[in-house]
């Protein structure tokens, strides 16, 4: 028999200690979740629980966002065939088991299929300085043909106007700010990643990038001429040409939006108290098509499905005014429990890591309980977790997504 585990998610307020126990018989585990209570308190501390200021019964520690997973669950490889992917979905009516492939049932005629079109770059370089110490640079945003934001990692940081050697090529350290650097290479950025570069797996995924990882960390929809991303947009790497053609047929309409994913997607939030977290800015496109086939869709009674956090993080920072417009540019919106989502009506997304800005954005989308309760089945069941792990369908919860 497996030793038993007492598996705590700290994904609610605590209900003045009390949690509710859930056994597993699969696992033998023990999953403990602190339920969030309705409260009703004003905005104050009592009881050790701070509630957010936008609404009254969330909670606003980080700490609340925390959960414990078992490393043998954090996927180091993509699933056999991307669409062979595990698939849980959630409702307000509970959840169901099944495979990614399901998507085709669960989206109807008339809904909108909204996915992120960018294209992951081979953002991770090794160069050397003239004394012969080696550095490794992880590009986190192109900001012309010959210039980019990264962070270094060095036995010794780099001074201002520093070459670094590539090979045939350098970049020079043009200056530093919060911790990233600004450096100009000696020749055209893209053509020298895709020559020198490797794909950017997230610090989870323990190998060594392969030529697998080339093909199976992007999206079969990844723009050509859209490279940016440090990261995938992971809730899109599980379709494939076969399942997106029938989702099509079925009389979905599939819509593009563009955001390039930064290395912040990864970093862990830090502060004690929400309001205290300073999001990332990543780029972001919402194009006059994409906003009419939403409405068309949602006129003609059908859904807004976003697949990943990324879309629904450019959707609705396109939307902040009430209603979506076309648009383009910096966003770092953040997506705290409370938050009034004016566009997305169901989201395809992966499991995410504790404490981060996506664990909050989907239990602000589905119910902070409700996440608590769906990751704790999940661990119980052997979901597999982050970039090539398992998926989860999740409608939206309308009376936690209110104003």
């Amino acid at each position: 028999m497996a030793r038993q585990r007492s598996l705590w998610l700290w994904l609610a307020a605590t209900k003045w200690g009390k949690t509710d126990r859930k056994y597993t018989a699969d696992t033998q585990a023990v999953v403990e979740i602190r339920l969030i209570g309705k409260l009703g308190l004003s905005q104050k501390t009592k009881g050790g629980v701070r509630c957010c200021p936008m609404i009254a019964s969330v909670p606003c520690l980080v700490e609340d966002f925390d959960y414990y997973l078992p490393e043998e669950l954090i996927a180091q490889q993509p699933a056999s065939k991307r669409s062979e992917s595990r698939l849980l979905r959630l409702s307000p009516k509970g959840m169901v088991d099944g495979v990614f492939s399901d998507v085709l049932k669960l989206l109807q005629p008339n809904d909108c299929l909204v996915v992120n079109d960018t294209r992951v770059i081979k953002a991770r370089l090794f160069a050397t300085k003239s004394t012969g110490g080696q550095i490794e640079i992880m590009i986190d945003r192109l900001l012309n043909s010959q210039e980019v934001l990264a962070m270094i990692r060095a036995s010794k940081a780099p001074k201002i106007g520093t070459l670094l050697q590539l090979k045939e090529h350098t970049a020079q350290v043009l200056d530093r700010q919060s911790g990233q650097y600004r450096l100009r290479f000696s020749t055209d950025v893209l053509p020298l990643l895709e020559a020198q570069g490797t794909v950017p797996l997230p610090p989870y995924i323990r190998h060594t990038p392969d030529e697998q990882d080339t093909q199976r960390y992007q999206t079969v929809y990844a723009a050509a001429d859209k490279p940016g991303a440090v990261a995938a947009p992971t809730a899109g790497l599980h379709f494939d040409e076969a399942l997106l053609a029938t989702i099509k047929a079925k009389g979905v309409t599939l819509a593009q939006v563009t955001l390039h994913v930064g290395a912040g997607t990864f970093a862990p939030v830090r502060a004690t108290q929400i309001s205290e977290h300073i999001m990332h800015s990543e780029w972001f496109s919402v194009p006059l098509s994409t906003v009419n086939a939403i409405q068309a869709a949602k006129s003609a009674g059908g859904r807004c499905v976003a697949v990943g956090t990324t879309s629904v993080r450019a959707l609705e920072s396109a939307a902040l005014s009430g209603s979506l417009q076309a648009l383009s540019g910096d966003t770092s919106i953040f997506i705290t429990p409370g938050f009034h989502f004016n566009v997305v009506d169901a989201l395809i997304t992966n499991f995410h890591l504790p404490k981060s800005t996506l664990l909050m954005l989907v239990s602000a989308f589905a119910g902070t309980e409700a996440i608590g309760q769906a990751y704790a089945h999940a661990i119980a069941q052997r979901y597999r977790f982050f970039s090539y792990g398992d998926a989860m369908w999740l409608d939206k919860n309308q009376d936690n997504c209110r104003a």
